[in-house]
């Protein structure tokens, strides 16, 4: 008897593990860490009420969640044959019928509508076209159609620091639009160069991600770009966004360091590189998130 109760514990946290999972909590935090990030300079370092705090970063942790279990479930059928993606759960049938992974992002997500509307209309505004960008434009319309996939899909993880910013402020400003843009210009680097160490996983499942269909030389350059782009806007939101010498700094040297790691790549390009350029270019995103509200709560 105590060893049949001992299975079923076991295979309850089997099953909520793999709940868990198909959210991809990594991505999940990395994305409400901007939303915090959007929040702290909206208050510019002041206090934020705690229900509204709270009700902000679970509303935006909902959303996440949702969409990215949503997105499993759209994508099991290339999950399933990818060596990067095939011990997802609904591939390994941790999740079975993969339905339920369907039902549980949409439920995620249905409560992550209501809490962001009783926040206020901008918040839900803002939450839905995150959704709707991930959700229909980038996985089901343009990830197996375009090799821009990654540019139409990159709108949503900029929409996090604009939901936390609408969160506080009721409103958006120039300031927001800016911090959002350090996301929505992170992403192609953070991606891309994932693609680039498993193009042949992209070949496999006739994925038209760019470094599966352009030219290593082109996909470079898009990349190199990208970088000088993400490193002018963070200098810029010093500037707009009222953020003093320690965002500065660290955006000066934080953003060089990715910006030669590109170049580097550019002269130089190996598959191993490009595996060091997707690994720093987390760390780089939370650095600078970390600085900007760092700079605001010392003052």
């Amino acid at each position: 008897m105590i060893e049949g109760y001992e299975k079923s514990e076991k295979a309850t946290a089997s099953t909520l593990q793999a709940y868990l999972e198909v959210t991809k909590p990594p991505s999940v935090a990395l994305l409400v860490f901007t939303a915090l990030g959007g929040m702290v300079v909206a208050a510019g370092g002041q206090a934020i009420p705690p229900e509204l705090f709270l009700q902000a970063l679970l509303a935006a942790t909902l959303g996440c969640a949702g969409a990215n279990a949503i997105t499993c479930y759209i994508d099991r059928d290339m999950d399933s044959i990818m060596e990067r993606t095939k011990r997802r759960p609904l591939p390994t049938r941790r999740i079975d019928p993969p339905e339920r992974a369907l039902y549980w992002g949409v439920a995620l997500a249905v409560a992550s509508f209501i809490l962001a509307w009783l926040i206020n209309p901008l918040s839900f505004l803002c939450a839905a076209f995150g959704f709707f960008d991930n959700v229909l434009i980038y996985s089901l319309l343009m990830k197996r159609r375009s090799p821009l996939n990654v540019i139409w899909g990159g709108f949503s993880g900029g929409i996090p620091a604009l939901f936390g910013w609408a969160a506080v402020k009721g409103s958006l400003s120039l300031a927001a639009f800016l911090i959002a843009a350090l996301v929505v210009l992170w992403i192609p680097s953070h991606i891309w160069n994932l693609a680039l160490f498993w193009s042949e996983d992209y070949k496999k499942v006739k994925v038209p991600m760019l470094p599966a269909v352009f030219t290593l030389k082109s996909t470079l350059r898009c990349l190199l770009t990208t970088a000088l782009l993400l490193y002018l806007f963070s200098i810029a939101l010093g500037f707009v966004g009222g953020l003093g010498a320690i965002y500065l700094t660290t955006a000066l040297v934080a953003g060089l360091a990715m910006v030669v790691g590109n170049l580097n790549m550019f002269i130089r390009p190996t598959r191993k590189k490009a595996w060091v350029m997707f690994k720093m270019s987390g760390p780089y995103l939370l650095i600078l998130f970390v600085s900007m509200m760092l700079d605001l709560l010392l003052k």
